[in-house]
């Protein structure tokens, strides 16, 4: 069963940041956007075997990303 979960990257100085806002501590951090999004991959898939190795359910994802865009003064 395939799960879709929200994903929030972060640019800083030299890396790229991402956290899943359904999974809290499921974080990671790579040199690129596109490094970054794999490792977050294998962080999601490792947190959620964790959880299961440990009794704890799965939590469905609730978070949704939107872009609202607004005027710059």
């Amino acid at each position: 069963m395939n799960v879709r979960y929200s994903v929030i990257y972060e640019k800083g100085p030299t890396s790229w940041g991402a956290f899943v806002p359904d999974l809290p501590g499921c974080i990671a951090v790579g040199s690129s956007r596109s490094e970054a999004e794999q490792l977050i991959r294998e962080a999601i898939q490792a947190h959620l075997e964790a959880m299961r190795e440990c009794g704890i359910a799965v939590p469905e994802p609730f978070h949704e990303i939107g872009e609202v865009e607004v005027t710059a003064a």
